[in-house]
């Protein structure tokens, strides 16, 4: 890349190669003209490639015409416009159907367009912690039946409250592992004959509040 000095004289011979004045550089820039005076005589140590990019367009050159080497602009910031929305689930209940209006907090925005329903719930307790899922986070879920072994479901017990949990199954018995700094939180076995295991769902990501 050429020196400030380097690049302020290129933009001035090519400004008046142009027959533009500073002032109507500038305004194809969108700065200050006292902003073109000063890059022309080289007096920004380091030029912002966005800037120079603007400039470059403006003196009808390219960038690398223009410091002997290509730059990005900036990206542009786009607004975000989620694909749709999912329900905030506070609790999930045995006895009421799953999106019932009992269990419903409110919506979130939900960009999973697979055709799958998605819920969102709030996660109560610390006994997830250290895979990065704390009190009060909220847990994106996939509805389902079934999840491999290992994953993290949203899990129905005994028809208490939802507990998310690492979801290990045998035929025999269920294991629902906690993955906690706290030691307070242990496994769990159950045999599903005699304690009812339903699962919910598979987490698919966190939504941290901070």
């Amino acid at each position: 890349m050429f020196t400030p000095q380097e690049i302020g004289a290129r933009m001035a011979d090519r400004r008046r190669a142009l027959h533009l004045s500073q002032k109507e550089v500038a305004a194809r820039v969108q700065v200050n003209p006292s902003t073109i005076m000063r890059y022309e005589k080289g007096a920004f140590p380091n030029p912002k490639p966005p800037v120079l990019c603007a400039i470059a367009a403006a003196l009808e050159m390219s960038t690398f015409q223009l410091c002997g080497e290509e730059l990005s602009p900036a990206p542009q910031l786009v607004s975000y416009r989620p694909a749709g929305t999912m329900p905030i689930l506070g609790r999930v209940s045995a006895g009421l159907p799953l999106l019932a209006a009992e269990n419903i907090e409110g919506q979130t925005a939900c960009d999973y367009t697979d055709g799958e329903q998605y819920f969102a719930l709030r996660v109560t307790g610390d006994s997830m912690n250290a895979a990065g899922i704390g009190d009060g986070d909220l847990v994106v879920v996939r509805q389902q039946p079934t999840v491999d072994q290992g994953e993290i479901a949203v899990v129905l017990v005994n028809g208490d409250d939802a507990t998310v949990k690492r979801f290990y199954s045998n035929g025999q018995t269920v294991t629902l592992v906690p993955q906690s700094n706290n030691p307070q939180h242990q496994i769990q076995v159950y045999d599903p004959k005699e304690v009812p295991i339903r699962v919910i769902g598979r987490v698919m990501e966190v939504r941290k509040r901070f």
